[in-house]
């Protein structure tokens, strides 16, 4: 069964909530996830060596170019720095309010494949090349270029908050990752070229920047495509599950709600109905009766005041009149009175 789309837009204070513990709960698990430095650093020196041998360690001579031409470096420290925290929140608004159908389904991807990538920093604490001893060749550029921007030598935290981030969550890149979730989405909602343009450049830009400013290897941008991958296939069950929960939940507290409670009596609709029920008045007579003590049928009258006495000439609103009961004229009752004295 696929899991419901609902037309309404989801409350927008319900989602900034969420989001919000979500993204405290990734940022508290990537500081309590901070392992040994010696393992993360055997670590990125086995990626680095996977690498060489399979010939696809492109973060050394992107690195060197980083770090010999500032007019890329520069560019690239700020591109590493910002766009991360501003590209990514600004496709979810806009997806909360153009693409209300399909936010829902956009944010539960992004937050899996987050979490997911909180289990890779955790089992795999990873040393990114800038951290590595200089022997291997690889600059840290946010820390050669830091006085052009807010950041210093810690990764991407501004200057005096490095204790407030994990430097050894490299593997996977969730820069990477990111920024393939926000390209995925102004590929399948973009209706411009140019959104189209920049789905496809987005990515592959940030990819560059990672590896050139030496804060991932290849193969860590690689695990951030696989974590999204992983994250796109459970987005449909944990909908569902989540659709599941929530209506479990409605019917039992609707359930709750909606049953009378034990020993009392039927409501006064309830009373009223069913006194009713063959078109005649009901007093509260035992046995839903009728004024008249004539038992309640499960047919509808023809007559609107059937069983009702009027007085003469009346007529109930809407009561048809037929031969057997004629109305008496005027004449009748003149004769009748002049009969009388």
């Amino acid at each position: 069964m696929p899991y419901s789309t609902t037309v309404r837009r989801p409350r927008w204070w319900a989602e900034l909530l969420l989001i919000a513990v979500v993204y405290l709960a990734y940022s508290a698990g990537r500081l309590l996830a901070r392992g040994d430095v010696s393992t993360a650093v055997d670590n990125g020196l086995a990626i680095l060596r996977a690498e060489k041998a399979l010939f696809l360690d492109a973060e050394t001579p992107l690195n060197r170019l980083f770090t010999e031409i500032p007019a890329l470096g520069v560019p690239a420290d700020f591109v590493y720095a910002s766009l991360h925290y501003l590209v990514t929140p600004a496709i979810l608004i806009w997806l909360f309010r153009r693409r209300p159908l399909r936010y829902r389904a956009a944010r539960t991807w992004l937050m899996l494949s987050t979490l997911l990538g909180l289990v890779g920093f955790t089992l795999v604490p990873t040393c990114p090349p800038r951290l590595l001893d200089a022997t291997h060749g690889f600059v840290d550029t946010m820390a050669q270029y830091s006085s052009y921007g807010w950041w210093g030598g810690e990764a991407s935290a501004p200057r005096g908050m490095g204790g407030l981030t994990n430097q050894y969550a490299a593997m996977p890149s969730l820069h990477v990752g990111w920024a393939l979730w926000c390209g995925v989405m102004l590929w399948r909602h973009g209706r411009t070229p140019l959104l189209r343009t920049l789905a496809v450049a987005y990515p592959l830009i940030t990819t560059l920047v990672v590896m050139g400013t030496a804060n991932h290897y290849f193969l860590d941008a690689v695990a951030g495509v696989a974590v999204m991958g992983a994250g796109a296939l459970l987005t449909r069950p944990a909908l569902r599950l989540a659709d599941r929960v929530r209506a479990r939940a409605g019917a039992r507290f609707s359930g709750r709600t909606a049953e009378p409670a034990a020993g009392t009596a039927a409501g006064p609709a309830t009373a009223t109905a069913a006194g009713t029920v063959g078109g005649g008045v009901n007093r509260g007579l035992p046995g839903g009766t009728r004024e008249t003590g004539e038992a309640v049928s499960g047919t509808k009258s023809p007559i609107v005041g059937a069983g009702c006495q009027t007085s003469t000439g009346e007529r109930i609103p809407g009561q048809r009149t037929t031969s057997a009961d004629p109305t008496p004229s005027a004449g009748a009752d003149d004769s009748t009175a002049a009969a009388a004295r």
